[in-house]
């Protein structure tokens, strides 16, 4: 397979000058030209990009200085590395340079050699950042799946102390939080981040015993306040960080028993004191619980847990929620069946967005054009800058 060659912009307002660029570079690269500014940014902006710019500074009207910074001003063209090309070598105009975003110079009059190999040097610095961020995402991704898993399993943990019974709880939990986060319009990053920490919401019951859990009778005043003590259990057990994820698992953990009317525990918040994810939380822990078997009762139909649901918009629970959980309920239905404990082992599905819920990113779309704040740039190619603004 034939490696793809690097893309090279030459931009100078010197017609012998283009054309000897072309040619020591054009063996190993593909090289374009430009002969003033606004074609230059055109160029930059076009796809596929260029790899590197060689920037003439000293044009008419405008300066290799004022295209450098219109084009590192947009976040479309400011990666691409800018060398200049000039026969002003005083260190005062370099620093302009650098401060402008240069990456390096080349003295006039060009040698051949010395642009080769600073074209290069430039290049292969771009091949090693790239494989660097490369590696860091990967190594990122694999924490992040890591860091899931664990959670997956730490409530796993909570679900078998609970009940002595391994089935699906844990992914219908996520799946729930995330439907209904998207229904209430949040962004796909918060609904994602809601269905990786919801399954710890209840790990507080670790430290609760496991008799008591597993009740069939009422509880007594003393058990009852031993199982109201699992939020703040829950909040110690995932411990205060700076990691986003582990801080929503312990908001979930510490809130999801506070009630809309400030009637729930363990802080007896009310309204919006009580944070949204805990809201959402409150919601879906209810849903779940009403369709679950538990020690002292059989599991109720969706449709009965629904309406329980939505007879405590106001009271228990955040009324804008609920009206999400309406939104979400057909899918959440889909969930229940496909990841029902009769099926044993995790299934790993994934569902169609509601109607109604938050879309799913678009893809990218082209880069914006740069709004290119320069009047000399504006001056000297009016016509094309004007594409731009």
């Amino acid at each position: 397979m034939t490696a793809k060659r690097a893309r090279i912009l030459a931009v100078d307002d010197d017609s012998d000058l283009l054309a000897l660029m072309a040619k020591a570079l054009g063996a190993a690269y593909d090289v374009d030209t430009a002969p003033d500014a606004g074609m230059a940014i055109e160029k930059a902006f076009a796809s596929p990009q260029p790899d590197l710019i060689l920037c003439d500074v000293e044009m008419p009207d405008v300066s290799g200085f004022e295209v450098c910074r219109a084009l590192k001003g947009e976040a479309a063209t400011a990666h691409i590395p800018i060398i200049f090309l000039t026969s002003k070598l005083e260190a005062e105009a370099q620093v302009e340079g650098f401060d402008a975003g240069a990456v390096d110079y080349v003295a006039k009059p060009i040698n051949a050699k010395v642009l080769k190999a600073r074209v290069r040097l430039h290049l292969a610095l771009i091949d090693r950042r790239q494989e660097l961020e490369s590696l860091v995402q990967e190594r990122t991704a694999q924490l992040e799946r890591t860091r899931a898993e664990l959670i997956r399993r730490l409530a796993r943990a909570m679900e078998l102390h609970e009940s002595a019974a391994v089935g699906n709880r844990v992914v219908r939990l996520g799946h729930y939080a995330r439907l209904i986060a998207q229904a209430a319009g949040a962004k796909p990053q918060v609904a994602e981040m809601m269905m990786l920490a919801a399954p710890l919401h209840d790990v507080g019951k670790l430290g609760v015993p496991s008799e008591i859990l597993r009740k069939r009778e009422k509880l007594s005043a003393p058990d009852w306040e031993r199982v109201k003590r699992h939020p703040q259990l829950g909040a110690d057990i995932i411990g205060e960080h700076d990691d986003p994820l582990l801080k929503l698992a312990r908001q979930l953990a510490l809130t999801h028993h506070e009630h809309w009317d400030g009637s729930g525990y363990p802080q007896g918040l009310k309204g919006e004191a009580i944070p949204w994810s805990g809201r959402v939380m409150a919601v879906v822990d209810a849903f779940e619980s009403m369709t679950t078997t538990q020690f002292y009762r059989d599991p109720r139909s969706p449709q009965e847990a629904a309406r329980e649901i939505l007879q405590g918009a106001g009271t228990k629970y955040d009324p804008a929620i609920v009206e999400a959980f309406k939104k979400a309920a057909p899918v959440m239905q889909k969930v229940r069946d496909t990841y029902a404990d009769s099926l044993g082992d995790m299934v790993n599905l994934d569902f169609a967005p509601i109607a109604g819920a938050a879309a799913k990113p678009a893809a990218a779309s082209p880069p914006k054009k740069p709004a290119v704040d320069v009047a000399a740039l504006a001056r000297a190619a009016a016509r094309k800058a004007a594409k731009y603004q």
